[in-house]
């Protein structure tokens, strides 16, 4: 493997000084990117793209290529590990991702097993095989997962919800069964993130897309007990170097303390949390990883750069410990050009901060 180039990110995750604050940015490779459009459509649709390890090699550079970034991210989609179950995932234009079967039953529950990683999952390995050469060192490369709750709300709604009706009501009414798919997700997740790490993954994020969904026993009985299985099953180093785990639950802000105890290298932040209060909350323990509203860049680049400024300022001094990224994944209409004038902002606004851990 070639050696690293920048290690920026890496370093902002283990908490050691830097010369300006890393940034990467959620669904960086997406449909806001010409380019990628015309290999989605070369693809035919999403779930080629996705198992195609050229294209999705070539998906993940694209961001790359336009923009000075301090991480790649692998080009996937998080419910990989319930379509290797068997559930037959597909996308439905309009209304995203669908399955063909879905989880309802002790019965349904039964029929899963943890997938075979090479087997069933090998496109992801073999995208995160040939993108670690491609990229050759220039930055690191991000695998990731979603977390099992979230996994188990599209199992069992069958897609994406609004009020999560059947994925609660078994919780409420069935928590056996919920436990019962809760864990062989857990171990599901533990495997195929332990296999990207030996396939050449240099950090992973770990997705809780719908945690901030539930009350607060409930995400700690249903997502976070699982989030810290998998994070205590993870291989945390390769390659001579640690591998930083970072756990993101959207909506998540009143759990923080919880979310920094499960050992954890970075926590992510949505826009609706205070960074300043977050930094003095968890600061010392972990990293931060935000927190930008992705509406921001709808507006004039110079907004795009005021807003950074304050993100950055709302951490403050002493940058040791911050990730820039958004609060959630970058929306599909927004102008390539602002996400130009956000990473030149956050390298550049940066650097004062870090001149005294520098010293």
């Amino acid at each position: 493997m070639s050696e690293l180039k920048n290690d920026r990110y890496l370093r902002a995750l283990l908490r050691q000084p830097v010369d300006k604050t890393p940034v990467w940015v959620m669904r960086q490779a997406g449909r806001y990117l010409p380019e990628y459009r015309e290999v989605r459509a070369k693809a035919g649709d999403f779930m080629t793209l996705c198992s195609t390890p050229d294209l999705a090699c070539e998906v993940t550079m694209q961001p790359l290529r336009r923009y000075d970034l301090d991480a790649a991210i692998i080009f996937s989609d998080i419910l990989t590990i319930p379509d290797a179950m068997g559930l037959g995932l597909h996308f439905v234009a309009g209304e995203g991702p669908k399955f063909n079967h879905v989880i309802r039953s002790s019965a349904d529950i039964a029929k899963l097993g943890v997938p075979d990683m090479e087997d069933n999952l090998g496109y992801v390995m073999d995208a995160i095989r040939v993108t670690r050469r491609e990229i050759d060192g220039k930055v690191p490369l991000i695998g990731f997962s979603g977390s099992p709750w979230t996994l188990a709300c599209y199992m069992v709604e069958g897609g994406s919800s609004k009020d999560f009706a059947k994925v609660k009501g078994m919780m409420f009414d069935a928590p056996e069964q919920m436990h019962a798919l809760l864990a062989v997700l857990a171990k599901s997740v533990i495997a195929y993130l332990n296999a990207q790490i030996a396939a050449g993954a240099q950090s992973i994020m770990l997705f809780d897309t719908w945690g901030g969904a539930l009350s607060q026993s409930n995400y700690q009985q249903f997502s976070l007990a699982y989030m810290q299985q998998i994070v205590e099953g993870l291989t945390r180093e390769n390659e001579g170097r640690k591998v930083p785990v970072t756990l993101f639950t959207k909506g998540g802000g009143q759990w923080l303390e919880m979310m920094a105890d499960t050992g954890v290298d970075g926590v992510g932040l949505d826009w609706t949390t205070d960074i300043t209060a977050a930094r003095q909350r968890i600061g010392e323990k972990v990293t931060l990883q935000g927190n930008m509203d992705p509406c921001v860049l709808y507006a004039s680049p110079d907004r795009v750069e005021q807003e950074v400024a304050s993100v950055l300022a709302g951490f403050g001094q002493g940058q040791t410990g911050h990730v820039f990224n958004l609060g959630h994944g970058i929306h599909p209409t927004i102008a390539p050009e602002n996400m130009a004038r956000l990473v030149d902002s956050v390298h550049r606004l940066s650097e004062p901060y870090h001149q005294q851990s520098q010293s």
